[in-house]
């Protein structure tokens, strides 16, 4: 995995983009995006994050919401930016486009692949919150009334009084509720790393982190440094994710076993709170070199097993275009 040791904790963050990444630095933000033809074109902007604007910066939790949404909007305008460049589908010459084709493009004109991205992203919100915080809950609340109701199945008499001691204790709830959140988000993760679309995506993931490695170990930003690093980093998305999924056990399982539904309504109300507790856990990953904080965050690096790949010669000189133009000339300025 190479010599990953940090000379310097930089604040710069980013994420893999369609043939591309995008990195996040103090003062502005790059996408690079390898065109068709060989080209690397670099789209440097000033970083006018919300965060930042509000002057949210320095209050914790709050910041962790806010850079939430920030991270949301910014990666949606960075894929946009990626997908004029890439040729995910190739129009055919003699088809025509369907009654509802023609009125998509009437009514929204030019504004129609960012409607279609953002009505994705919004959809993609609703699906992992229903998937990973709320379908849990449903799952321990079903196999709660397995037991305790007999809705579906009547049990021997001393077998029930004893499944109704287990089951509906609040500890075993808990419990069955975090363990089916887990196996689905691994289950998840393992499905969307089969796909073959994805592959290319998490090998521009790998060179993004392996990138941010070799800048932090204060070594040039050439291939052939970049390639000796790792493609594993404590400040992943994907460690975040799981962060997330650790954090709402612990929060969770201080609420009552009332009813399904109430349950789900606390958890949605708590997401917040949640969301800016695992943004102060990231951040001191980030910058800790404490022991016991490196081992906890051990199960968020295989989880990037799954969704990052090594990168090729190629795809490295993307992200390391994309992280030079995000640079700042003082790393006075550049400190997580």
């Amino acid at each position: 995995m190479g010599n990953d040791r940090q000379k310097h904790m930089t604040s710069i963050g980013g994420q893999a983009v369609l043939e591309g990444v995008m990195m996040l630095g103090p003062a502005n933000r790059a996408v690079a995006v390898r065109k068709p033809d060989g080209e690397i074109i670099v789209d440097t902007q000033a970083n006018n994050m919300l965060v930042t604007r509000w002057k949210l910066k320095k209050i914790p939790l709050i910041r962790g919401v806010i850079s939430f949404f920030d991270s949301i909007i910014i990666g949606v305008k960075a894929t946009m930016f990626s997908a004029e460049f890439v040729d995910l589908e190739p129009d055919d010459p003699e088809a025509e486009p369907s009654g509802f084709d023609r009125f998509l493009e009437k009514t929204f004109g030019d504004k129609l692949i960012s409607v279609i991205m953002w009505l994705s992203v919004v959809l993609a919100l609703i699906f992992g919150v229903a998937l990973f915080m709320l379908f849990p809950t449903m799952v321990a609340g079903f196999v709660k009334n397995l037991f305790t109701n007999h809705t579906f199945i009547t049990f021997p008499s001393g077998f029930a009084a004893a499944c109704e001691n287990v089951v509906g204790n609040r500890v075993f709830l808990n419990v069955l509720e975090a363990v089916a959140r887990l196996a689905i988000l691994l289950a998840y993760m393992t499905l969307i790393s089969k796909l073959k679309d994805m592959q290319r995506v998490f090998e521009y993931h790998g060179a993004e982190h392996k990138t941010i490695a070799c800048y932090e170990a204060g070594e040039d930003l050439t291939v052939e440094n970049v390639k000796k690093h790792t493609r594993f980093h404590p400040r992943c998305g994907t460690s975040f994710l799981l962060i997330v999924m650790v954090v709402s056990v612990f929060f969770f399982a201080f609420l009552q076993w009332s009813d399904v539904w109430t349950r789900m309504g606390m958890r949605l109300l708590l997401l917040p709170l949640v969301a800016g507790v695992s943004y102060e856990l990231i951040k001191l990953a980030g910058k800790s070199k404490n022991g016991c904080v490196a081992w906890l965050t051990k199960p968020g690096l295989w989880l990037q097993k799954l969704t990052t790949r090594e990168p090729d010669e190629s795809q490295i000189e993307v992200a390391v275009a994309s992280l030079k133009a995000v640079m700042p000339d003082n790393k006075e300025e550049d400190k997580w």
